[in-house]
């Protein structure tokens, strides 16, 4: 049986805590012996994955949240929804990578546990 759970992502960086909810819940299973987390980014929260984020001091910065789990795991970022927001794969984090709903749809069958926020 597969380890794997993929994490579906919806929302923005910003302005509520969904995806830092996510993010965090990610990271956490992906620190556990055996688990595989894949993530993919759609709608809004494809900007999760754009480099150079500046947030206030003592504000949680999402980049480096998902650093954390593309160097425990796979992250792919919904093409048509970067080119719906204007942003190119050279804006993003390395190993956050474009991808497609076909993508997606193989994940998600390959997947034990699917989540989405």
């Amino acid at each position: 049986m597969s380890n794997t759970t993929l994490f579906i992502l919806n929302d923005a960086p910003y302005g509520n805590e969904r995806a830092y909810n996510a993010l965090r819940l990610a990271a956490a299973l992906a620190g556990l012996e055996g688990q595989q987390v894949r993530l993919f980014l759609m709608a809004d929260a494809v900007t999760c994955a754009k480099a150079g984020q500046k947030v206030p001091e003592g504000y949680y910065n999402v980049q480096l949240m998902l650093g954390k789990i593309i160097r425990k795991g796979e992250v792919a970022l919904c093409g048509t929804c970067m080119d719906a927001r204007g942003v190119t794969q050279t804006e993003m984090v390395e190993g956050a990578n474009r991808s497609t709903l076909a993508q997606l749809a193989a994940w998600t069958a390959e997947a034990a546990k699917v989540l989405v926020f």
